[in-house]
């Protein structure tokens, strides 16, 4: 018994002389890579610490990393957004939070009462939405003010134009609200980034605005210069177009004044461009439908417009 207990006294300190290295290595290495990493993370904290102070002192180059990870971040959202076909993903790739920044409208209680009246009557007779109207009275009337026109004559320009549809073309190139002739007039665009500018409705409107009061001042009279305005300065007559911006216009000056007119009061030219043997009663009808683009003076327009 006494035998056994030596033996295995001594095989138990074999074994622990034999491991005696072993543990003295891994203690040895084990504090070794504990002093790399704690230097190891000293030399992060360092070069962290100084490269701070560098983005610090360089802003141009604290602006590029920020965009550069700012894009990367984006990047890896699109692709997981792209990869999830389900509905809500769909709504979700589709999102644009500032798409309404682009839209043309303002809040039609937000006008004057006598702009909110002639945004509503036109909204009505023109069956246009009345937020998109509401901006393009607010629009006439500032523009108007500017240009010294009234801003009656303006809308009534693009009630008989165009019907108030922004993406409006005729069969010679005149474009949107005011139908204007864009390859002429493309100089006119240049301030508003380019010819695509003229299916914005209020650049249209500010184009038209300019050109209306160029053609006024050539004839020296608002008839004549409508007729120089539709392209018919040359022509013995202009398709009723100048009695139908005044009718038209009457009837925007009657609804600004609170008077109450028919959404589908015609459009009876004044007494003054009537031919002196025709009676009132046998001018231009009443106003179309609006599914029914109307432009009575097409044929006289000319590509010099």
């Amino acid at each position: 018994m006494t035998a056994f207990r030596f033996s295995s006294q001594s095989l138990r300190s074999k074994i622990a002389e034999f491991a005696r290295p072993f543990v003295v290595f891994a203690k040895d290495a084990g504090q070794g890579l504990l002093e790399v990493s704690h230097n190891s993370l000293a030399l992060v904290g360092l070069v962290v610490v100084a490269l701070s102070l560098f983005f610090v002192n360089r802003a141009d180059l604290r602006h590029t990393v920020e965009e550069s990870a700012f894009g990367w971040l984006q990047t890896r959202h699109i692709a997981r957004i792209d990869a999830d076909d389900s509905p809500a993903g769909l709504a979700l790739a589709l999102g644009e939070s500032n798409a309404v920044a682009r839209v043309t409208a303002v809040d039609p209680s937000g006008l004057d009462r006598d702009q909110a009246a002639v945004a509503s009557w036109l909204s009505r007779r023109y069956r246009v939405a009345p937020e998109p109207l509401s901006r393009l009275v607010q629009e006439a009337w500032a523009v108007g003010e500017r240009a010294k026109l009234e801003p009656t004559l303006i809308l009534a320009v693009m009630a008989i134009e165009s019907r108030f549809n922004p993406f409006a073309q005729s069969p010679v190139g005149a474009q949107g609200l005011m139908q204007v002739m864009t390859v002429i007039h493309d100089e006119k665009y240049e301030a508003f980034g380019g010819n695509h500018a003229a299916f914005d409705p209020v650049t249209n409107l500010r184009v038209g605005v300019q050109i209306l009061k160029e053609c006024i001042a050539r004839a020296g009279s608002l008839e004549g210069g409508l007729k120089y305005y539709v392209g018919a300065a040359n022509l013995p007559h202009d398709g009723g177009y100048a009695g139908k911006v005044l009718a038209e216009q009457a009837h925007l000056r009657s609804v600004a004044a609170g008077r109450q007119v028919a959404v589908t009061a015609p459009l009876i030219p004044p007494p003054s461009l009537l031919p002196a043997t025709a009676p009132v009663e046998a001018a231009t009808p009443a106003i179309p439908p609006a599914a029914e683009a109307v432009d009575a003076a097409e044929p006289e327009r000319l590509a010099s417009r």
